[in-house]
């Protein structure tokens, strides 16, 4: 293994679930994708990327969005090329959330959720978030630059209760 690391360049964080039951609200599961800058790497996002938005300079975008997750294998699919991200980003943290109908659901009332992290066929991270099972949002990934410009990937599985725009403020605080 060579000592020289070219770090993460461009990741796909897909994410999965079952549809409801026939006569029930649909599940619609999100992914959400928070931007820092560096002087202010755990303060407020300078930028989101969910449903409907994508990032300023093109580099961070859904390229897949299912409100009921029907469909076969990973029906929300989102893509970070971070080695395109300007130099004064130097953290990308990405959760998901449900969009809550009628009542609260939490990540374990959803059947089959899983959410999968790869750079090309690379497999980064799966998980079925079954540790944040009681929680209506959760973060899955941190991606951070040091400095030399090299990107590196943690797997953060943190729950959340707090409904799609409370979790989008939470979700990069310092823990």
């Amino acid at each position: 293994m060579s000592s020289v690391s070219k770090g993460i360049k461009k990741v796909e964080v897909g994410l999965k679930w079952d549809p409801s039951p026939a006569g029930e609200s649909p599940n619609d599961l999100d992914i959400i994708a928070a931007t820092y800058e560096a002087d202010a790497p755990y303060g407020t996002p300078a930028y989101l990327v969910h449903f409907d938005s994508r990032s300023p300079d093109g580099t961070i975008h859904l390229n897949r969005d299912s409100r009921t997750g029907q469909g076969f294998g990973y029906d929300e699919v989102m893509v970070l090329e971070l080695d395109r991200l300007a130099a004064r980003y130097v953290r990308v943290v990405v959760g998901v959330t449900i969009q809550q109908q009628d009542g609260e659901k939490a990540l374990g009332d959803i059947p089959n959720t899983a959410v999968r992290i790869r750079e090309d066929h690379t497999s980064l991270a799966e998980s079925d978030l079954s540790p944040v099972s009681g929680s209506t949002a959760a973060t899955v990934a941190e991606f951070t630059r040091d400095e030399s410009g090299t990107w590196s990937f943690r797997e953060i599985i943190r729950g959340f209760d707090a409904d799609p725009a409370s979790f989008a403020s939470l979700m990069g605080a310092e823990h």
